[in-house]
């Protein structure tokens, strides 16, 4: 019986398993390890089998960011505030990010422009201009937002579990004001992300001027 199946294509394998195989393995050993060799192996297939759905390396990184940001898309409905949803969107950013952590430069670095991508955009941009921002400002404040999250990730990756600056802390004598702030604020890196974050919603509110529909 045909299957219609062009030669090397094996059933069962789609462009989606191969780009969760990429994940898992960057998961693992970090982005220089992902190949197409090493996921066709983990595959259970020739490297040649995956060019029938990836065409090269250049796209298969492409669809891991598409994977990621599928990730990063709020768990519920933009039923609520246009605060609401940007909250959610910067919490699940957040967990994506935290959560694959070698894929962060991959993100901030690449454009991926996949249909998938750009319709995660669109719909943020929707939420946002239906609240009357019109579409260039919507575009700036999903670029802010983002922004944000990238940088308090990137910290928070850098200092570990930890939210406070490396090193000794503060002189007391030499440095007072930052020997208090450390001795007594909260370094949770979830506190101080939730703290940004607020203000951060809070301006775009100030500078919002509500235009039509």
């Amino acid at each position: 019986m045909a299957t219609g199946r062009k030669r090397g294509q094996r059933a069962g394998l789609t462009r989606e398993a191969i780009l969760l195989a990429a994940l898992e393995l960057a998961d693992r050993e970090g982005l220089p390890a992902v190949s197409m060799r090493r996921i066709a192996a983990a595959l259970g297939v020739e490297a040649m089998t995956l060019y029938h759905h990836i065409p090269g390396k250049e796209a298969l990184l492409d669809g891991m960011v598409e994977q990621l940001v599928a990730r990063a898309q709020p768990h519920r409905p933009p039923s609520g505030t246009w605060q609401e949803h940007l909250r959610d969107l910067a919490h699940a950013l957040r967990a994506a990010l935290l959560a694959h952590p070698h894929l962060v430069p991959l993100l901030a670095t690449r454009r991926a422009t996949t249909a998938r991508n750009l319709d995660a955009m669109e719909n943020a941009l929707r939420t946002l201009c239906a609240a009357g921002f019109t579409p260039p400002r919507a575009l700036d404040v999903v670029y802010s937002l983002t922004g944000f999250v990238f940088g308090q990730v990137t910290l928070t990756l850098a200092a570990g579990s930890v939210g406070d600056p490396p090193g000794a802390e503060p002189d007391p004598a030499a440095h007072p004001l930052f020997h208090e702030a450390v001795r007594t604020g909260d370094p949770a890196p979830d506190a101080r992300f939730e703290f940004a974050l607020a203000a951060l919603l809070a301006g775009f509110a100030a500078g919002h001027e509500p235009g039509p529909a």
